[in-house]
């Protein structure tokens, strides 16, 4: 019993110290991990800020077909609604 009672605390103290050394080292790899994520973002990030002129001209040519489509569309169905009225009133003309 004497004996677990000193060697006891000696086997806790280096399995503690090992285990604190294990500790060290794997945050340091993680910091090291986290600095070269952070690089890597920050690359994608001025890609992507690269990119946000094209995407805003690409913008505003669908804004500008999309204006010239709703009008050829507005100037046809208005079209078609007077020749279908035309003929309308020229029925109601006949029959009167």
């Amino acid at each position: 019993m004497e004996f677990l009672s000193t060697v006891m605390p000696i086997i806790l103290c280096s399995l503690t110290s090992v285990l604190v050394i294990i500790l060290i080292v794997l945050a340091v790899k993680l910091i090291n991990t986290i600095d070269k994520i952070n690089l890597i973002a920050d690359d994608v990030q001025k890609k992507v800020e690269s990119l946000n002129g094209f995407f805003s001209v690409i913008d505003l040519v669908t804004d500008k077909i999309s204006i010239i489509s709703d009008r050829l569309v507005d100037v046809v169905s208005s079209i078609f609604t007077k020749l279908f009225s035309r003929k309308k009133e020229r029925k109601d003309d006949y029959d009167e």
